[in-house]
This record gives structure tokens, sequence and C-alpha cells, in this order.
């Protein structure tokens, strides 16, 4: 664990094996934190929080631009690190590294753009003036889906605005985050500005990030089941939160759409990362004439994916995380089938060639999808993709919007006033027309009901570190 400038071993002396999913590999082994250890790095926050927020925006622009350096430098060593830890093929996790370091960069030049303002006064002898000042020390709970960008898309802003930090990786990735603070360190941050606490148990971090009055702001991404209880907790302390949670992104093809060129977005952004993605399409609605050419499209290609350990050539798609990932997959796809749907292509866990060493489930496509089954209302969180017919707009805006998340919505059609219409009328906090990758270090990503609090990346990220202060001045 990374405390107060320093590498340390867990206060218990505990330590925690950290698997590869394609094979079951033990990789290493580290520091099993607990509370104790999380009070440790929280003091540690605190203490190095006023030299920090009274650095320069300049100073702390270097910062984020030298860290920004040296991992671009280690660029390769951090997707083999990925690869290895949490299963995606070498080639996502290349492209993960990128879009993590992209938010160093974006940071370390929106750290100089933090302004305050002048207001008019109705008195002739009043002046108003508002500065933005750093909330204060930031707990931070990462996922295992994107071990690395999770952790820059937090830190990086909160850095830049001025905050000090204590961060909780995911217990199945935790190697990813010591190679990024082993960058932190190399760039020259100041002895307790940054802090890692490694755990195979989180809920004794959890709570004492939650309970810790020197903790100002919690900001998590994970399950919503979860982000809703650190939520509650947090607020019963007044502290402020940020949650990016879980999605249930439809997936909208109207009848003016290509449907060849639809399919082969869909499976792309489907399948990303094993389809663990929160902005991964759940529901792919198809109008139903063109629902044949869609499926078959799709199932061409999702049925020629290769499955395997992500550093060998030609594989398209990893394992999932563990166990219980495999089991949630498997019974929505047996619910469906049971229910009526057609299993077009997959529907079974993978095991011939050495893939019953880690958790494969084939890419799989459902037709004939209904309301009544699981994986209907249930994200997923795996490569399965469920095809439904509608008729009509309405019919599909409301289809799209039956659900209590609200992360990201995808829209096929070369109609621009049904694009505008569904832009508008998607109650989803991101929506991409004829685009499966609407996500970038400059635009702001977060959703809306059950898929969270707040935003990440862009001007609205920084905000989420930033308090408002008003200075009223008699003159």
């Amino acid at each position: 664990m990374f405390i107060a400038g320093k590498w340390e071993e867990a206060a218990g002396g505990r330590r925690f094996d950290v698997t590869n999913p394609a094979n079951g590999e033990v990789l290493a082994d580290v520091p099993d934190g607990g509370a104790q250890d999380a009070a440790r790095a929280i003091d540690a926050a605190f203490d190095a929080f006023p030299g920090w927020a009274g650095a320069t925006a300049y100073d702390r622009s270097r910062a984020l631009f030298k860290a920004w350096q040296i991992m671009m430098e280690r660029k390769e060593e951090l997707a083999l690190t990925m690869t290895r830890e949490q299963g995606k093929p070498i080639r996502a996790a290349r492209n993960e590294v990128q879009y993590a370091a992209d938010f160093l960069q974006w940071y370390s030049e929106e750290a100089k753009r933090v302004y305050g303002a002048t207001i008019p006064s109705a008195r002739a002898d009043q002046r108003f003036i508002t500065l933005r000042q750093p909330v204060g020390v930031v707990a931070a709970i990462t996922p295992w889906n994107y071990p690395v960008s999770m952790i820059t898309r937090k830190l990086a802003p909160a850095l830049a605005a001025g905050c000090t930090l204590v961060l909780k990786p995911a217990e199945a990735t935790p190697l990813c985050a010591v190679e990024m603070f082993k960058i932190f360190e190399e760039a020259g941050f100041p002895p307790g500005v940054v802090n890692l606490v490694t755990a195979g148990d989180p809920a004794p971090i959890g709570e004492e990030f939650v309970s810790n009055r020197k903790v100002a702001k919690l900001t998590f991404t994970g399950s919503t089941p979860v982000g809703k209880m650190l939520a509650g907790r947090a607020a019963a302390e007044m502290k402020r939160v940020s949650c990016e949670l879980g999605g249930h992104a439809p997936f909208l093809v109207f009848g003016d759409a290509d449907p060849v060129h639809a399919a082969k977005g869909a499976q792309l952004v489907k399948f990303l990362n094993t389809g663990q993605a929160c902005i991964s399409p759940n529901r792919m609605l198809v109008q139903r004439a063109l629902v044949d050419d869609f499926v078959g499209t799709l199932s061409e290609r999702v049925g020629s994916m290769k499955a395997g350990n992500g550093l060998e050539d030609g594989i398209t798609i990893g394992p999932l995380v563990n166990q219980a990932a495999v089991d949630k997959v498997a019974a929505q796809v047996e619910d469906a089938a049971a229910k009526g749907a057609e299993i077009v292509c997959g529907g079974k866990r993978l095991t011939d060639g050495g893939l019953d060493k880690g958790f494969f489930y084939a890419p799989t496509v459902l037709a004939g999808v209904t309301p009544e089954m699981r994986i209907y209302r249930e994200e997923t969180f795996g490569p399965v993709a469920p095809v439904i017919a509608f008729d009509d707009d309405d019919e599909a805006l409301a289809m799209a919007n039956d659900t209590h998340y609200g992360l990201a919505a995808y829209v096929y059609t070369q109609n621009n006033s049904r694009a505008m219409r569904m832009f508008e009328g998607l109650n989803f906090g991101i929506i991409g027309i004829n685009d499966i990758n609407p996500t970038s270090a400059a635009a702001p990503f977060g959703g809306m009901n059950d898929s969270g609090l707040g935003r990440e990346g862009g001007r609205d990220g920084i905000d989420e570190y930033l308090e408002t202060k008003l200075g009223g001045f008699s003159i």
C-alpha cells in the first residue's frame, strides 16, 4: 500500500492473492488492508491537504503532466498488467491505457482554468466575489472492469482541483492500481497527496470512508446496490458524493437505418470488455422490418469471435471476472430460452482448449426476447445480446425508457428529426447517435436515476471536487 509517500504492508500483516481470470494463475499477492490502514491513509491525506490546496494551479498542472508523460512511456507495461489481471484482450487494454492517460493530460490543462467570478450588487458600496476551492480529502473506490481509466477519471480532476485522496481499488485488480501509484510517486506528488489502500474485503474500508469526518467527498464506481448504500451512509455525514453505477442501455435501430452497419456497431460495443461495461447495450430494440437482417449480421459477427487469454494472437473476447458472473449470465440465458427466446448463437460456457481453467462464456445472441424475461429487466454485465422487436417510434421510446437505470443509450437512424427527438426524449445521461463511442476525457460521463449522481470527465468533472465560496465586500 502507498501511504504518506511510503510503500507499506497492512497493519495486520495479511496479504491476498491476485489471479488471472483466464486461467486461474496466481499473479502476485498484495497487502490486505483494513479500517486501521484506511484511517492512516485518510490522516495522511488530511495532513497533506493544506499544502496541496495551497500550491499554485501551475504546480498541480506540472505534476499531472509529468504523470501523463510517465504513463505514456509505460503504456505497454500497463496494458500487459491489465490483460493478465483483468482478462481483456491486449489491444483493448492498450486502448484503455491511452484513454486513462487522456484524463491526466486533460486535467493538467484544466487545473489552470478553475475560475471565480465577480457579481454585480444592488448596493453601490458592495462587491461580490466568488472563489472555487477544493472540497478536501476525497475517498475513491474504483471497479475491476476498467482498472486503470477509472483511477485517472477520478484522481486527475480531484488532484487538479487541489484535493488530496485515498484510493481503494477493486479487490480483483489491485496490481493495476499499484502500477499507477508508482507513476504518481515518480511524478513527484508530495507525500500524503495520493494514498492507496488495497484490501480483499472492501467492507471495512468503505465503512471508514463514509464514517471518518476527515473525508469530505466520496466518489464510487460500481454496482447500484452498493452505491446506494454508500451514498446513504455518506449523506448522514453530509459528505459530497458522486456515484457512477449500473446501466441497462437500449440500442435502438430504426427502419431507415442500415441494419448491417447497425449490427456491426452493436457487436463492437456490446462485446467490448466481454460485455462487462456499464455503458454496454443490454437491449437491442430493432424495428420489426429490420430484425432478420440485423440478427443475421450480428450473429455472423458474434459467432466468429475467438475467446481466450488476451495475450494470445487473434483473441477478440476475454473471460468474465469470476464464477458468479458466469452463473449470472447463464441463468439469464436459460430463463430467456425457457420463456421462448431463440438462442441464435452461443448460449453456453466455454470449456474446450483449456478454457475450463478460466471464466469463459460464449458470445451469445438471443432473438424473440420479451418483457417477462429476466434479461429484459436485469443488467447482464456479460456477452449476451438480446434482440427485441418494435413497431413505431413511440413504442421504441417507451420501451427504451422502461427501466430504473439511465446511463447510456444508442440510436441508429438517418432521420435528423427522429435523432433529435430521441436525444431529447431518452432518459439517459449519454446518448450515442449513430455513434458507439460517445465518451472522451473532454466530455461529461454519468447517468440518471439508478445509474448514479454527478459527472466525470470534461469541465463538469472538476466541478465535483470544488466548493464555491462567496465574498461580500463593503467598500
